[in-house]
């Protein structure tokens, strides 16, 4: 069977039916409970998130989508976590174990799919996750891809590798770490067959690394864009990867100028108009707001507040391609990439009252965001006095290993039109259940 109609009528409609063969989704809740604000896992604070609620009432009534809408963030390479999730949200049926053998259910076609973000990196691979999207945009489901820091890290490292040398981007591919190496290592054993005549080794590597004296001179060229603490971050983080990368990258069996080579199919493959997953950058967003619900991969600042405010979602993605081009460093540790690097750290751009304001202006009263992965499900809470969801909920298997969670990671979080927003984690035993009028006495 599919999936509900989203009218309730009892909060158990509020799940997707639960299919006749749920031997790939073990774990899936099977009922409903009341968001828990105030354990850690689910929240916080209930007095904060009230307080949150509050100041947004006085801003109009909540907008809510008018078809429901299914976020889900952070697959990170995993197509098996990403398609057990579409499944657990109702999206699509499973004809077989491939990355590719899934059909939309009625359900799939109703809804809107907001994808959070990062779906690069970590593994088990890439180019089947990347595969699976496809086939899921093929589909003809409605779909909203939204940018993740692991994808923007991919385009401008490898578009900075393309460009004339400069101090403020020569570091960003190694600067990407072992992460990246799983899709090198596969792109390079698919496709090495077409490359071209490579340089030396020694030239490959020149080309790759940033040169000797890069950490003093990157120092003075990133003040008038980072601060003194961002800085000596950088740089430390940059001496961890830079000692690392050759042994991590012979661990996946690459030389420097395999590397190098990897790196060229990938350009080829991403960034070149016509390749393969040339579509992947090309529809990816920053940004998405539907009603009163903001989506963005990890959070705001001011500027990208009042940006909102005053041109809209459609103005801030139509400057990430331009943005990114013109100035790749600027761009990445600018207000744009904050939108998906952002914790709400010292280090990172600020939201202030001044934001909150416009961002309350704008009609957004909730933020859902990726970024932050969890262990029992999506988590609610105020951050800066937003009210923001945190709905990565683990999905790839290296992760869940690495952090103790057993098994491949589904989930997903539900934003129906009305009202009501149901949190999905095979990590937690019940659904997460929150409407702004269960806690807020005044909502209308």
């Amino acid at each position: 069977m599919e999936a509900h109609a989203f009218a309730v009528d009892r909060p158990l409609s509020l799940l997707p039916e639960v299919f006749d063969d749920l031997s790939q989704l073990p774990g899936l809740p099977r009922d409903l409970m009341r968001w828990p604000l105030d354990a850690a896992h689910s929240g916080t604070c209930a007095k904060a998130a009230r307080a949150s609620l509050s100041a947004a009432a006085g801003h109009g009534q909540w907008i809510w989508p008018q078809s429901p809408v299914v976020f889900i963030s952070d697959p990170h390479a995993d197509a098996e976590g990403f398609l057990r999730s579409l499944v657990a949200a109702g999206v699509v049926r499973r004809r077989d174990d491939s990355p590719t053998g899934f059909a939309l259910t009625g359900f799939g076609r109703t809804a809107r799919i907001v994808l959070g973000g990062d779906c690069l990196d970590k593994g088990p691979s890439n180019l089947a996750m990347l595969d699976a999207l496809a086939a899921f945009y093929a589909t003809g489901a409605r779909i909203e891809l939204l940018a993740g820091n692991h994808d923007l890290r991919l385009m401008l490292a490898i578009t900075a590798l393309n460009q004339p040398r400069s101090v403020l981007t020569e570091h960003l591919f190694v600067r990407m770490g072992r992460k990246i190496l799983p899709l090198l290592r596969e792109v390079l054993d698919r496709d090495a067959d077409t490359l071209a005549p490579l340089p030396d080794a020694a030239t490959c590597r020149a080309r790759l690394l940033p040169r000797a004296d890069w950490a003093a001179r990157f120092a003075r060229a990133a003040q008038p864009y980072l601060s003194p603490a961002a800085i000596i971050k950088e740089l430390r983080r940059m001496a961890e990867k830079g000692a690392d990368f050759d042994a991590d990258a012979a661990r996946h069996g690459l030389t420097m100028q395999q590397v190098y080579a990897a790196a060229q199919i990938c350009h080829r493959l991403f960034l070149t108009p016509g390749g393969r997953y040339a579509w992947f950058f090309e529809r990816m967003q920053l940004i998405q707001q539907m009603g009163s619900v903001l989506f963005v991969h990890a959070g705001l600042d001011d500027a990208m507040a009042a940006e909102l405010r005053r041109d809209g979602p459609a103005g801030i993605n139509a400057g990430l391609a331009q943005a990114a081009a013109r100035d790749p460093f600027a761009f990445y540790f600018g207000p744009m990439a904050n939108l998906t690097r952002t914790k709400y750290r010292q280090t990172d751009k600020a939201l202030t009252d001044a934001g909150v304001s416009d961002l309350l202006a704008s009609g957004i009263k909730l933020v859902v965001q990726g970024h932050v992965n969890r262990h029992e499900g999506q988590r609610l809470l105020a951050k800066r006095g937003v009210l923001h969801l945190e709905a990565d909920v683990t999905l790839d298997r290296h992760s869940r290993a690495r952090e103790g969670l057993s098994g491949i990671g589904h989930g997903a979080t539900l934003i129906y039109p009305s009202g009501d927003i149901v949190g999905l984690s095979s990590d937690f035993p019940r659904a997460k259940h929150f409407r702004p009028d269960h806690y807020d006495p005044d909502h209308a």
